[in-house]
């Protein structure tokens, strides 16, 4: 028996350099062998006496005397082969040899036993190191070549050293069914071996289980990798070559800003969500980077600057139709034509003066234009009605053509000296507008005018 042990303990050692970790599901197949120990003793057969000769005990009397009851072969004397089947069964064969000199306390010349059952085996518990069982079969026994059927019942358990290598333990009652064959216990001792798992990436995680079979994982992830260590795996994260932390999804935050550099603009400076991770000087909503005043608010259509009010009347030049010129917000930015320069505008334009019944106007009348047109150019977007008036000398239908060609006349100079067409308008009211009466000469006089008035 010591032997046994010792042969027992070399094999374990030697298995365990070389085992491979896995699970029952993975690795269905079970090989078993070791030694085995007949026992006729605590059997409780009261024909044992009439049958055989010798005396039995009380069921499991004096269960664990091996020395005077247990015949045990001094060598490797079964083996077992079996498959797991799915929830906890395992269906299998067992081939075991002994040689019998003990029947109970009497002693015998050696009989030769032999015997091979089938095996149907429970286990109660998966993936623990003490893994105990019950099992049941049946088979055929030989002692001396007189051979009978029998029906197995036992317990046992498994010492796995590792997942694949483990110390089996086990005790079954062998119930002959012929009475020429006398009842028995045998126990055994063995190795036991578990293979037939796949996998196909080598992480130790076979394939049945592992959610990446053909990619080398981590068992903390079901066989799938995290390539850089970062603890998230790569399904999951959206760096998986970039160490990062689990709030950025896997991704690194250099600046710690909480945008992850993969989706950060300025990546080595702390900024905002909402600009890409690039910081805001001024506030403004304009990144520092596009702000071409990054120290100063400013809107982002002006490039992150203030708009300028280059006049400063208060209106800024984007919406000052007369940047250069202050004016009234009233009118966008530019100055208001006033009762006192509309009163000097057309006291200048009653002293334009023509040739007697012609629209020509005479040199003499340059500098007044000239007054005329500095006043304008002071109101850029005002728009303006040049008047013609006549007296009531002559016809009214010669009086009104007159009216209207001394009107265009002072427009077209207008224009030819640079004021706009699209500000002036010119229109003749002949006789039908006198400032004064016709009766005199000095209200002739006064009727026979131009005047230039704002259109509002």
């Amino acid at each position: 028996m010591k032997h046994l042990c010792k042969l027992l303990v070399v094999a374990l050692v030697f298995l365990g350099f070389n085992s491979i970790q896995a699970q029952d599901e993975n690795n269905p197949w079970q090989v078993s062998f070791g030694v085995n120990a007949i026992d006729v003793y605590p059997t409780g057969d009261d024909s044992a006496l009439q049958n055989f000769g010798f005396e039995t005990g009380s069921v499991f009397s004096e269960y664990f005397n091996a020395t005077d009851h247990w015949n045990i072969l001094p060598s490797v004397s079964y083996i077992s082969v079996s498959r797991y089947v799915g929830d906890g069964f395992t269906v299998g064969a067992r081939g075991s040899l002994n040689r019998i000199d003990k029947l109970g306390d009497v002693r015998v010349d050696n009989l030769s036993h032999y015997a091979l059952d089938g095996t149907i085996k429970y286990a109660f518990l998966k993936n623990t190191t003490v893994d105990p069982f019950v099992e049941i079969g049946g088979g055929y026994t030989w002692v001396d070549e007189i051979g009978a059927g029998t029906v197995n019942g036992g317990i046992g358990v498994n010492f796995w050293f590792t997942e694949n290598i483990g110390l089996t333990l086990q005790t079954q009652y062998k119930h002959a069914f012929e009475d020429y064959l006398v009842k028995h216990f045998q126990h055994l001792a063995g190795v036991s071996i578990k293979f037939g798992g796949t996998d196909t990436d080598g992480d130790g995680i076979y394939d049945k289980d592992d959610a990446c079979p053909e990619v080398a994982g981590l068992e903390a992830f079901n066989g799938c990798p995290d390539s850089d260590g970062d603890g998230i795996e790569d399904a999951k994260d959206d760096c998986p070559n970039e160490a990062g932390s689990k709030e950025m999804n896997g991704c690194p935050d250099a600046d710690g800003d909480g945008v992850a550099d993969k989706d950060d603009a300025c990546p080595s400076e702390a900024g905002l969500a909402e600009l890409a991770g690039c910081p805001d000087a001024d506030g403004d909503g304009v990144a520092d980077k596009d702000d071409d005043c990054p120290s100063e608010a400013g809107p982002a259509e002006n490039k992150g600057c203030p708009w300028p009010d280059t006049d400063g009347d208060g209106v800024l030049d984007k919406d000052d139709q007369c940047p250069d010129v202050a004016g009234t917000v009233a009118n966008n930015g530019c100055p208001e034509v006033t009762e006192e320069v509309q009163k000097q505008l057309n006291d200048y334009a009653r002293t334009i003066l023509f040739d007697t019944g012609k629209s020509s106007i005479k040199a003499e009348s340059t500098s007044v234009m000239v007054d005329i047109i500095q006043i304008l150019n002071e109101y850029p977007t005002a728009k303006f009605t040049v008047e013609g008036h006549t007296d009531s000398v002559g016809s009214a239908k010669l009086n009104q053509k007159l009216s209207e060609e001394r009107a265009n006349s002072v427009r077209d100079f207008l224009i030819d000296k640079g004021i706009g067409a699209d500000r002036l308008n010119a229109i003749g009211y002949g006789e039908d507008k006198p400032i004064a009466t016709n009766n005199t000469r000095s209200g002739r006089k006064q009727n026979r005018r131009v005047e230039i008035n704002l259109i509002k």
